[in-house]
């Protein structure tokens, strides 16, 4: 897993990359109430916002990590954005994107990276 300073994480699983975000968001998020989710056959481009979030705390945007196009939403986050919070790393990742450029990953954090970046 490959991590961003937006506290996302990207999961490469054969030619996609699933993106959610990461427990530490969730967690400073509080309690997941919304989840707004891109079109399944979206174009985006790296750092365009692509999902709202909100919380009791406070509404994020969700950006693309990655050029390329979202092929899978996961859409019982919609109806359950509770998940959010359950499962941030498993469950409750957002959508999948076919990315133009793989190599735009290693732009991000590898795992013990971005724990001394939370630390």
């Amino acid at each position: 897993m490959k991590f961003t300073e937006e506290h996302e994480w990207l999961r490469v699983e054969g030619d996609v990359v699933v993106v959610g975000i990461t427990e530490h968001a969730s967690e400073q998020l509080g309690d997941v109430v919304f989840v707004e989710l891109p079109e399944a056959g979206t174009e985006v481009t790296k750092d365009e916002e692509v999902c709202v979030i909100e919380s009791v705390k406070a509404a994020s945007d969700i950006l693309a990590p990655l050029d390329g196009e979202i092929v899978e939403v996961n859409d019982p986050l919609v109806d359950e954005p509770g998940k959010v919070n359950d499962d941030p790393l498993e469950g409750a990742w957002f959508f999948k994107i076919k990315p133009s450029d793989l190599s735009q990953m290693d732009d991000y954090m590898d795992e013990a990276a971005y724990k001394d970046f939370i630390g």
